[in-house]
């Protein structure tokens, strides 16, 4: 059995920028298994720009986002084996994998970084009646087929879902010269930035239909058309609201799943709400060396974010390399608690005595709110109280609190973060 100090399931933007990390922090033997026939992950297939923007200052597209990090990782030396999938992972930290060179291998870790992404919900989990005819695909399936594959998916589109990806395949097939007819959202808001919204939708006249779905398609061999109908608040369509409109293609964009199948085999805990693990201030999981970041932790709005992640799960997976056989002592744990408009905050659990001078806090609001307030609570004691125009849960929020806030309460036992009016 091979051995390696870290082994980096994914090598997608998140294992990417933790590999680099881990090198940066001593890390010698370090290896990236990856699925796919080339680094990068979806970043490949994301050609539109506006990536980078945090993290190198710049406006790059995807290919180009990715090509730093895959540069920094080949000129680091560090090693990575593509169109290798990996099957299993003991809660010892043994990954089992296979792939067409090696066959079936097992590599000893001493730490494990988590970073394997998240997929698109199918047409499965709608629910949607009818036939099954072609003509039916993931925004992101469709994204690759126009952008990798040179294919044109239709020529008549309707989306269901305003999350990125369907915002940015609605300007997308547009300009192959697709006419897409509108953009249905099951819920009273967009799932997408707002930026998305006005440089996708607004710019080239396509509708938005807010609490709107597709309650029948049309056709047997190919899609014909959809049938359309508002929705009540409990996301029941109104009769009498029904309308139709031919199209020869629909697109979903309707959420973004974390793979978390191998987390759950090997016994991590995870969140209900972000279907991700649970982690503490070092991105570390409820098994010892074990991290996680990047979508697969949470499903985020912008890749720079994930790389931010990245680099401490990577710090922090050196970190306990390196201190493997040292004693560890834990210091005063402090619980994350989203109250009032707060979906979830990341991390779930901080240890006071291991957050460094800063700790962010990144979160998801639950519905949109105009000109409230983004509140932080030291048990009862409101330490923070910002004012927002507006927050939507489509746009990933964030708190950085230093360790000077923190540390003048030793008995802190829990920091709750809520929306508030006033």
């Amino acid at each position: 059995m091979e051995t390696y100090d870290i082994v980096i399931i994914g090598g997608g933007p998140a294992g990417l920028a933790a590999a680099v990390s881990a090198r940066q922090n001593g890390m010698d033997r370090i290896v990236i298994l990856d699925r796919n026939p080339e680094l990068g992950g979806i970043l490949n297939q994301c050609i539109h720009n506006g990536f980078g923007l945090h993290t190198f200052q710049e406006e790059l597209t995807g290919p180009e986002y990715a090509g730093r990090f895959i540069k920094l990782v080949k000129e680091a030396g560090i090693e990575y084996r593509l169109n290798t999938m990996v099957t299993d992972v003991t809660p010892e930290k043994v990954v089992e994998a296979t792939n067409r060179e090696d066959g079936l291998f097992q590599i000893q870790a001493k730490a494990v970084i988590l970073a394997m992404g998240c997929r698109e919900r199918a047409r499965g989990a709608l629910n949607i009646p009818g036939y099954r005819p072609a003509g039916i695909y993931s925004a992101g399936t469709a994204q690759r087929f126009i952008n990798m594959e040179g294919c044109m998916p239709g020529r008549e589109v309707v989306i269901l879902g305003s999350g990125d990806i369907g915002l940015i395949m609605a300007r997308r097939m547009t300009l192959e010269g697709a006419r897409v007819k509108l953009v249905a959202e099951l819920m009273p808001y967009s799932g997408g930035l707002n930026r998305n919204i006005v440089q996708c939708l607004d710019d080239y006249g396509i509708p938005l239909k807010l609490r709107h779905t597709i309650i029948e398609i049309k056709g047997k061999e190919r899609v014909e058309g959809i049938v359309l109908a508002e929705v009540d608040n409990n996301g029941k369509p109104i009769p009498g609201t029904e309308e139709s409109c031919s199209c020869d293609t629909i697109l979903l964009s309707v959420g973004l799943i974390p793979e978390n199948e191998i987390s759950r085999k090997m016994g991590i805990e995870m969140n209900p709400v972000t279907s991700g693990p649970k982690v503490n201030e070092s991105f570390e999981t409820n098994i010892e060396g074990v991290f996680a970041c990047g979508n697969v932790l949470h499903v985020h709005d912008l890749v720079d974010f994930v790389s931010e992640e990245a680099v401490i799960a990577g710090k922090n997976a050196a970190i306990f390399v390196k201190e493997e056989n040292a004693e560890k002592t834990a210091g005063q744990i402090i619980r994350l608690n989203p109250s009032e408009g707060i979906k979830y905050i990341v991390p779930e659990t901080i240890d006071i005595t291991r957050i460094g001078e800063k700790l962010t806090l990144r979160f998801r609001v639950d519905n949109v709110y105009k000109d409230s307030y983004i509140s932080v609570y030291f048990d009862e004691e409101r330490i923070l109280h910002r004012k927002t125009r507006i927050a939507v849960p489509g746009q990933m929020e964030k708190i950085s609190l230093s360790n000077a806030q923190i540390s003048p309460y030793p008995d802190l036992k829990t920091i709750t973060v809520k929306v508030e009016r006033e």
